[in-house]
């Protein structure tokens, strides 16, 4: 399980950097819009996935036995 929490951490917070990144890049651009949804929404978006991959890591640092 821990295992599955870890990677699963990983996955999402990958994806989350790559989501703000995009549409980070997109609206200094110029453009406030990237696949039917306004730039700012996405990259909230893809700080909360980042967020989510923090706390799966601070789980299983907190649940881990020395």
């Amino acid at each position: 399980m821990n295992k599955l929490i870890a990677n699963g951490g990983c996955a999402v917070g990958v994806l989350g950097v790559l989501l703000t990144v995009a549409s980070g890049v997109w609206r200094i651009t110029g453009h406030y819009h990237l696949a039917g949804f306004e730039t700012m929404t996405l990259f909230v978006g893809g700080m909360g996935l980042m967020l989510i991959g923090c706390f799966a890591k601070l789980h299983l640092l907190s649940t881990s036995r020395a």
